[in-house]
C-alpha cells in the first residue's frame, strides 16, 4: 500500500485571517492598478482610430466594472454618463459586428472617456475586496451569458 502525499497544513492564526482581512480593505498596490488602468487606457485609444474587438471588449467590462464599484459606493457616475457610454458601446459593437470596423467617434470616446476616467480613480482608491466582488459579477454575468471563453486575464 503507498502512503497518498498529505497537503502542507498552514497555520490559521487570527493573525493570518487578520491580515488577510486588512488587506482586503485596502486598495489594490498602485502599480496593479496602474497596469489595469492602463489596458484600459490604450483600448480606449485604439478605438478612436481603428480599434479591434478585443478593444470594445475590454471597454465594456471596465464600463461594467465602474458601474458595480460605484453601485458599492465608490466613485459617482450620474445617469448621463452611464447613458452616453451605454449608447456609445452599443454603436461600437453593432459597428464592429456589422461591418467589421470597431471605433468610436469623437462624441461616443468623449462618453466612454468619462466612464474610464471614473475606473482609473475607482482602481486607485476601492478596497480590493470591493473590486474583487466586482469582478467576480462580471465572471458570473459572462457564465450566464454564456460566454465560454477563458477567464480574463486581468481583472479588477
Amino acid at each position: 500500500m503507498c502512503d497518498m502525499a498529505k497537503t502542507i497544513p498552514f497555520p490559521q492564526h487570527k493573525t493570518t485571517r487578520a491580515r488577510r482581512h486588512k488587506a482586503e480593505l485596502l486598495p489594490m498596490p498602485r502599480a496593479s492598478a496602474d497596469e489595469l488602468a492602463l489596458q484600459v487606457h490604450l483600448a480606449l485609444a485604439s478605438l478612436r482610430e481603428d480599434g479591434t474587438q478585443h478593444d470594445a471588449q475590454a471597454l465594456l467590462h471596465a464600463y461594467v466594472l465602474a458601474q458595480s464599484i460605484a453601485g458599492a459606493g465608490y466613485g459617482a457616475l450620474t445617469p448621463e454618463q452611464v447613458h452616453g457610454a451605454d449608447e456609445a458601446l452599443l454603436a461600437c459593437f453593432a459597428r464592429g459586428s456589422a461591418e467589421g470596423v470597431w471605433c468610436l467617434d469623437d462624441v461616443q470616446f468623449e462618453a466612454v472617456k468619462s466612464i474610464v476616467s471614473v475606473y482609473d480613480q475607482q482602481l486607485q482608491s476601492a478596497p480590493f475586496r470591493v473590486l474583487a466582488q466586482a469582478s467576480e459579477r462580471l465572471e458570473r454575468m459572462r457564465a450566464n451569458a454564456g460566454d465560454t471563453r477563458q477567464p480574463m486575464r486581468k481583472r479588477a
